[in-house]
């Protein structure tokens, strides 16, 4: 079943969706693009004359009861975007009055589902590894059950369009649609969205297909790096990654940020690429800096800048953006894709003095979507470098979804989609 073929005329649907939103001291919303990922289908089921129960997380709150955690905070901004009021249930489980008032046109917003553990199924108070957390897990599991009952008994149909968390097998996310025939549950506008991008990326490639993956660590990417492998024509990789790939063949890399244990693993990587006829692209000059401060992306007082080879770096020297000969070499490897994926900026990008490798990707990608490419951008970081860069209006598709989407391009099934199509 899809959102388009269901008729939501008099009927009550429970929409999961993602409004785990940034806030201020104040409880104001910083950056609303999930809230407003989501109208599409909250206002299609109120168009056609259905009622609807919003239920979403904010934050991590561990299973407790946490103010500052509240979606009470956002009711009114949810209900200024929908254009019509919205009541608040101000508690998740215990809202079978409030639902069963809705009339056709109501909106009803649930509080906090990870106020309960019950949401994320994780035992509370329980050490990890003890026979006690065994048994403790079971029973959550039961108890994840009946909490993904009560949400269920709200509604008469199921709606899935939470992406950014279809990747965890939580109450609200893929447990509850086990409680909904198959005739009565679908994915969402947003979530059909993402589905076709991550398709049109893996399953539907138009060649040349390029990848590039940034990142600080080979260790988090590795999965994907390999599931890439099998069918890219080129893999760009930058970002701190880079300085474990030039270690691994001897080179000299100063402060820069390396994975010891995974020389070995960057090897491999080479092999697998060379074995698959990839043209794997990795930096040739790094800027560096003696002096960076990573906790306000700031540079030091008395800090010096300057551009290595990036097997070259004196020692005191850390590696922080590609350099311009590398800039170009990327732009180049991008160059004439028809199908584009983008995870992971090149450097350091939140600091101006090393945001140009950064820039000179998200530049090359937008030329090529101009000229017909698809390209898929994913991550917080890589989607904050697309905003920054005033290039969002320039690239195919910006996924909402960070850890969801690197499982699906990973290959995994993701649980929150596995749920609804049964």
């Amino acid at each position: 079943m899809t959102i388009n073929e269901f008729n939501f005329a008099g009927k009550k649907a429970i929409v999961r969706v993602d409004f785990n939103v940034p806030l201020d001291g104040n409880g104001n919303i910083t950056d609303d693009t999930r809230i407003r990922g989501a109208l599409p289908t909250l206002k299609h089921i109120l168009e056609q004359g259905g009622s609807l129960i919003i239920m979403s997380h904010m934050g991590k709150p561990k299973g407790k009861v946490n103010p500052k955690m509240s979606l009470g905070q956002i009711k009114d901004a949810v209900a200024k975007a929908l254009g019509t009021d919205v009541k608040f249930a101000p508690d998740c489980a215990k809202a079978q009055a409030e639902a069963a008032a809705l009339k056709p046109g109501e909106v009803l917003l649930l509080e906090n589902l990870r106020f309960y553990p019950e949401e994320e199924g994780k035992p509370v108070g329980v050490e990890k590894g003890t026979p006690e957390y065994d048994e403790a897990k079971k029973a959550m599991k039961e108890s994840q059950k009946e909490f993904a009952k009560t949400l269920a008994s709200y509604a008469d149909c199921y709606v899935m369009d939470a992406f950014g968390t279809a990747h965890r097998k939580h109450a609200s996310t893929a447990v509850i649609a086990d409680y909904f025939d198959q005739d009565n549950k679908m994915l969402g506008f947003l979530m059909e969205k993402e589905v076709k991008a991550v398709d049109n990326v893996l399953n539907d490639i138009r060649r040349p297909f390029v990848a590039i993956m940034g990142g600080s660590k080979v260790s988090t990417k590795i999965g994907i790096i390999e599931n890439l492998l099998g069918k890219v024509d080129k893999l760009i990789l930058c970002g701190g990654m880079t300085y474990t790939f030039m270690k691994a063949h001897g080179g000299e890399i100063g402060n820069s940020i390396v994975e010891l244990d995974k020389l070995d693993v960057a090897l491999g990587v080479e092999e697998m690429a060379k074995k698959n006829g990839v043209e794997l692209v990795l930096a040739e000059d790094s800027v560096c800096c003696t002096g960076y401060d990573f906790g306000t992306f700031s540079v030091k007082p008395g800090a010096e800048v300057k551009t290595f080879p990036s097997n070259a770096i004196e020692a005191g020297w850390d590696g922080l953006d590609v350099g311009p000969k590398s800039q170009a070499k990327f732009a180049k490897a991008i160059e004439g894709a028809k199908t584009i994926l983008w995870n992971g900026p090149a450097g350091c990008f939140e600091c101006d003095d090393f945001c140009a490798g950064s820039r000179a990707v998200g530049e090359a990608v937008a030329k090529a979507t101009a000229e017909g490419a698809f390209s898929l951008i994913g991550g917080g970081d890589s989607v904050a470098c697309v905003h920054k860069f005033g290039l969002e209006d320039q690239v195919s598709y910006i996924s909402t979804g960070g850890g969801a989407l690197l499982e699906a391009i990973e290959g995994k099934v993701l649980p929150g989609v596995a749920a609804i199509k049964g």
